[in-house]
């Protein structure tokens, strides 16, 4: 299932690539074409500061910005942060934990124990971090135009930003700067655990276990923004750290 998910996603991504276009503007002073070029390299380099952030120094936030009018990301820019994402070594020694959790509590008995049970553990468990990053962080974004980050409120109350982070899951930013519905954490979430029938063992499949697997994935991206809008907040009180991010 990885690797089906890998050449899904490149394939779509050759295609989306080659038909995005970038015109130039036709007769534009030479100077208004050097400020464009110098604010387009200036922007690429935020988001490239944006997409080298880490918890602690080791987990990733690649997908979170503070800033609130930051353009939108192009179909490429979307797959870049899918892949970079779901293939970072923190992210696949984090899916080696969680396996290894997962047999030591003998879930999927099926699988059995051992090193044979122990990698299919890990294959399932990386099948579903993959799959999840590739519709809910690519493929619907790029579909249906919507943003796939979080963008931190990062001011007002506890409260508000509380509130803020967990409806974050149900709620996003179009590439136009809209809100709307996130169709794309919702069916990622769902299209994700459809898929997942594929790979995980025949007691483990059907429509309500799927509809459950949905719900929980969707559960764990609402305290996943809460991580994502309170802890820049956390690291500035315990180790005193006062930069705000990419601006």
């Amino acid at each position: 299932m990885t690797f089906n998910s890998k050449a899904v996603a490149i394939f779509v991504f050759a295609i989306s690539a080659g038909l995005e276009a970038q015109t130039p503007p036709v007769n534009a002073p030479e100077t208004a074409a050097q400020s464009v070029q110098s604010k387009s390299e200036k922007e690429k380099e935020i988001e490239k500061q944006e997409q080298s952030q880490r918890m602690l120094g080791v987990l990733p936030q690649f997908g979170t910005t503070s800033r609130h009018d930051a353009p939108p990301l192009t179909p490429g820019e979307k797959f870049h942060l899918f892949y970079k994402s779901a293939f970072d070594p923190a992210e696949l020694a984090t899916v080696g934990l969680q396996a290894g959790i997962s047999q030591a509590e003998d879930e999927f008995p099926e699988y059995g124990q051992g090193a044979a049970g122990y990698g299919k553990r890990y294959g399932a468990t990386l099948a579903d971090e993959v799959s999840g990053g590739f519709w809910a962080n690519y493929f619907y974004p790029v579909l249906l135009k919507q943003d796939p980050r979080y963008f931190r409120l990062g001011e007002g109350t506890v409260g508000q930003r509380f509130r803020y982070a967990l409806v974050e899951e149900i709620v996003c930013r179009t590439d136009k700067g809209e809100r709307t519905f996130a169709w794309e954490n919702v069916l990622g979430a769902f299209t994700t655990g459809a898929v997942s029938n594929l790979y995980y063992p025949p007691a483990e499949r059907g429509a309500g276990l799927t509809l459950s697997r949905s719900a929980i994935a969707i559960g764990y991206g609402s305290l996943g923004g809460l991580v994502d809008e309170f802890y820049p907040d956390i690291s500035r009180r315990l180790f005193h750290r006062h930069d705000q991010g990419p601006r």
